[in-house]
């Protein structure tokens, strides 16, 4: 693997190839030259307001524009995210910002929410609080990498337009990923027509483009894996080993943590929309819907390491599984597990709620493995724009 430090995009995507990383695909490649073009430009360019006095002075006046970003849409597992997160780690650029896009807006509205409360307090004087917001981000990250960018919340709806339209005003280089087209995001939407103005700022400053490669890359790699695996032994930590590399492409193991409603929600092992527990971290902790829920929305695939079987002395541990795996059956994320023993024999009590709940849940780990479910796209399959988030995400 080449340097992050030293080498472009265009020779780290070659390299990823010639390794194997990365299959050869002609779509893909022709998207990668579009990164590979917007990498080159951003090696000679920086916002007016970020250049040093004497940069200033001596400009030649003009107004040094800033390079389009990128928004790549099209079907899951393509390599959307592969190749921004590609892109991101190349970058020269010093001061960027990666994240999913949920977790950007979730930022945002608490920004927003502490500069009302400072001009309440009457410590800063009364202002746009967006605009305080867009120049907040832009002094932190001039370069913003977002991946599965959607629309759904009518709150974020109403503020992306005055949002965006200041970041790109100040020079803010925008790149995005997503499963629509623009002019799809937020359809249905309440009020959409108040939103259209924000699509028109995606194609004033980004070059739109369609990625349809040859296959479903995810799906091809989950081919022919055993996605339930007994007993929980060597043997089986050495296959979730084996397809983490599969699925990552041999990314390193990184911890990342999430804010939830002022919680940190750990997660051990994450890279590319892949993340790793053991069973311990995710049912044995004091997590809910809502932590569950925030991880199938940014991970479409979750692997999981050594499920006991259960009895009524850890109904505690037994409804936190119950709840993972509806949560993560009712968004169709990908679920890779060891355990002690099939779906039908995990819980042994017999008696009470979670007895006959685990019938649902031994059910639906049974459906998990099947080819059917494995082509699903990643996502709440009855989510729709609306006024709300509830039952897709919360933040």
């Amino acid at each position: 693997m080449l340097s992050t430090q030293n080498s472009s995009f265009r020779e780290a995507y070659q390299a990823e190839i010639a390794s194997g990383a990365i299959e050869p695909d002609a779509a893909q490649a022709e998207v990668a030259e579009a990164y590979a073009a917007l990498d080159l430009r951003l090696s000679t360019y920086k916002p007016a307001r970020k250049q040093g006095l004497l940069s200033r002075l001596f400009s030649s006046g003009d107004k040094d524009e800033a390079p389009r970003g990128l928004y790549i849409h099209g079907e899951v597992g393509r390599g959307k995210t592969m190749l921004m997160d590609l892109f991101f780690q190349h970058s020269s650029v010093e001061h960027k910002r990666r994240a999913h896009f949920h977790e950007f807006m979730a930022d945002v509205h608490e920004r927003i929410y502490d500069y009302r409360q400072s001009i309440a307090r009457g410590e800063i004087a009364d202002g746009d609080v967006i605009a305080l917001t867009a120049n907040a981000i832009f002094e932190e990250s001039w370069l913003l990498c977002f991946d599965e960018f959607h629309v759904t919340d009518i709150a974020d709806a109403m503020i992306l337009g005055r949002l965006f339209a200041k970041l790109f005003e100040l020079g803010t280089v925008v790149v995005a990923t997503s499963n629509v087209a623009p002019d799809d995001l937020y359809k249905g939407g309440l009020n959409r027509s108040l939103f259209l103005p924000f699509i028109k700022q995606i194609t004033d400053h980004m070059d739109v483009a369609r990625l349809d490669a040859r296959t479903d890359f995810r799906l091809e790699k989950l081919q022919g894996v055993r996605m339930w695996l007994t007993p929980a032994d060597g043997d089986a930590d050495a296959a979730l080993n084996r397809a983490w590399v599969k699925m990552t492409g041999n990314a390193k193991c990184k911890p990342r943590d999430i804010s939830i409603k002022g919680r940190i929600l750990h997660v051990p092992c994450s890279a590319h929309g892949v993340a790793r527990f053991s069973f311990a971290d995710l049912c044995e902790q004091p997590l809910g819907a809502s932590d569950y829920l925030r991880l199938a929305h940014d991970y479409h695939t979750i692997l999981v390491d050594h499920i006991p079987v259960m009895d009524s002395s850890q109904r505690n541990a037994a409804k936190r599984f119950i709840t993972l795996i509806d949560t993560l059956y009712d968004n169709a994320v990908k679920l890779m597990a060891s355990a002690d023993a099939n779906p039908i024999s995990l819980y042994l009590a017999t008696e009470g709620v979670e007895a006959m709940e685990f019938k649902r849940t031994a059910s639906r780990l049974i459906e998990m493995s099947s080819e059917s479910y494995l082509a699903l796209p990643h996502g709440r399959k009855d989510s729709t724009a609306s006024g709300s988030t509830k039952g897709l995400v919360e933040t």
